[in-house]
């Protein structure tokens, strides 16, 4: 086991180097200096129900996006489908599949798309539309594996590939996941740690790159509708790291209390807090609360409400339904709602 362990924790150290290095600077946020921001938006109800406290928690398919590392906790298969109503009227999607092989380990893929829809042009001549429509779109596609390698200590590792377009550009990205879960002995507390997003920079391509250009405007004769090319520069993806504790005060075949305890330190912000507890009632219903970006000075995020409806059907299938509510201050809220089919 401590072999395991050792050899284990030799992986994450490159990525904690990493993290610890002058990128990451704790007395500036850097806010706005990342791509595809859509990668920080939580999945599944039932972790945005407990606050986005879940890294030490994460013992279902929604583990892909938490920590990798959960997958080992799936028995059998698992599928989930996630709806979230964001902010400005957009949504995103995210399906997730995992399935575990025993001795081999649990393999998953998941999707995560976007719902913008479509937007007007408008130039300073016709600013209510030129006739034509743009859309944005945000995509994410991983396949992740996961390995037990003691009866308490296992790792997970998600590789993705991103992609964003809007009009006529695009930028694309590879990025890793990993992950680590350790059942202590203490009580058996969850400790566990995840890196998210570590990937290649995005820079935007594309037609839109391509205008006319006139290098002197004020001599006549000259060629004003020379081909030229906007330069763009390369934007790195918000890279996270996460540590928590997971702990169970109560469990029984009746009632089960989960607390859950998550630190963070995004690249793209100030470090923060959240944490969340979740309350099983003969696992048929569950109830959850948290408080997401503790100790963050600005933040729109506070507080998030949840439950949740399981329900065992043939065999070894279940079918479980998951409700999250999240405040997000002067924008509103969030909701989301997720469906998950075990078997």
């Amino acid at each position: 086991m401590m072999k395991n362990i050792f050899y284990s924790v030799l992986i994450l150290l490159p990525f904690v180097s990493i993290l610890t290095a002058q990128t990451f600077k704790t007395n500036v946020s850097k806010r706005g200096t990342t791509a595809a921001n859509f990668l920080s938006i939580g999945q599944s109800a039932r972790a945005i129900g407990m606050g986005s406290a879940f890294v030490g928690v994460a013992n279902d398919v929604s583990a892909i996006y938490w920590n990798p590392a959960g997958l080992t906790k799936v028995e059998g298969g698992q599928i989930l489908v996630d709806h979230t109503n964001w902010i400005a009227g957009t949504s995103y999607n995210f399906l997730a599949v995992s399935y575990n092989t025993g001795d081999y380990g649990t393999v998953g893929v998941s999707f995560t798309g976007s719902n913008i829809g479509d937007m007007k042009v408008t130039t300073i001549e016709e600013p209510w539309g030129t006739g034509e429509v743009f859309s944005a779109t945000d995509m994410a596609i991983s396949i992740a594996y996961a390995l037990q390698l003691t009866d308490r200590f296992s790792i997970g590792f998600n590789p993705k590939f991103v992609y964003q377009g809007i009009w006529k550009m695009s930028a694309t990205a590879f990025a890793l996941d990993m992950g680590v879960q350790y059942i202590t002995p203490f009580d058996d507390a969850i400790l566990a740690m995840a890196i998210s997003n570590f990937g290649t920079e995005m820079r935007l391509l594309g037609q839109s790159n391509l205008v006319l250009y006139d290098p002197d405007p004020f001599t006549t004769g000259n060629n004003n509708k020379i081909p030229a090319y906007l330069e763009t520069k390369d934007w790195a993806l918000p890279l996270t790291f996460r540590v928590g504790v997971a702990y169970k005060p109560l469990r029984s075949t009746m009632h089960n209390l989960t607390l859950a305890f998550d630190a963070l330190h995004p690249s793209d912000d100030y470090e923060y807090v959240n944490i969340g507890m979740e309350y099983g009632y003969q696992d048929f219903l569950f109830i959850r609360g948290g408080y997401k970006t503790l100790f963050l000075d600005d933040s729109e995020e506070s507080f998030a409400l949840g439950f949740g409806i399981k329900k065992n059907l043939m065999g070894n299938v279940s079918l479980k339904v998951d409700y999250a509510y999240q405040d997000f201050g002067r924008l509103n809220n969030i909701q989301k709602f997720t469906l998950t089919v075990s078997f």
